[in-house]
């Protein structure tokens, strides 16, 4: 049997071609998505009545949790829902006035569109996230961010890299921009993350300041 084992060098080109990739697909960002649509975005989630929910499946799912944290870090409360959960008696978290973040690559996962008419019948505001707005995702979608990137990294261009670090970096962008249009304060801030570096830096400043003051 041949030794398949990478050299060093070559573990060190991989990685360099994932990044460049990566970093070319979030670059790319600025000419694919539509302002229009990320505006709006920003909009609903500042001036919702209801609560917040991000779900999607497998690496989607990843970044619907991570979308969801983030979003609680400036104080708009959002929570991941499980797609399997949500189909058997779950989504009676959701009620009429919430906002859906609905994550799908393809768009027609099947537990993601098992939860659509669901969705629709409670009146929530879907918010779908996805690169196909063909796609029953991007069909049901109040609010439609198409995120498509040109290949991903791998050899087989399967692993979902490239896509969700986009879609991770479109919701980045997203909660800056609610930071701003909410006047999102670092006092703020510092009441919800007193723990780690970030709080002990929060904390120092802040006494700081009382002390200047």
């Amino acid at each position: 049997m041949k030794n398949s084992a990478l050299t060093r060098r070559s573990i060190w080109r991989t990685a360099r071609a994932v990044w460049d990739a990566e970093a070319a697909s979030v670059t790319r960002l600025a000419q694919t998505i539509d302002p229009e649509s990320l505006a709006r975005c920003v909009e609903v989630l500042a001036n919702r009545k209801g609560r917040v929910f991000a779900t999607g499946c497998g690496t989607s799912g990843a970044a619907a949790r991570k979308i969801a944290h983030s979003l609680c870090c400036i104080e708009c409360p959002a929570a991941f829902l499980a797609p399997g959960d949500a189909l058997h008696g779950g989504l009676g978290l959701v009620q009429t006035g919430d906002v859906v973040i609905v994550i799908s690559k393809g768009g027609n996962s099947r537990e993601i569109a098992d939860m659509i008419p669901s969705l629709k019948a409670k009146r929530a505001l879907i918010i779908g996230v996805t690169e196909s707005a063909d796609s029953a995702v991007g069909k049901a979608a109040d609010v439609l961010l198409q995120v498509k990137v040109e290949r991903e990294p791998d050899d087989f261009n399967l692993l979902a890299t490239a896509s969700t670090m986009a879609v991770v970096a479109v919701f980045d962008a997203i909660c800056v921009a609610l930071m701003k249009q909410t006047r999102y304060s670092r006092d703020q801030f510092a009441i919800i993350h007193p723990g780690g570096a970030v709080g002990q830096r929060l904390l120092v400043s802040r006494t700081q300041e009382a002390h200047a003051g």
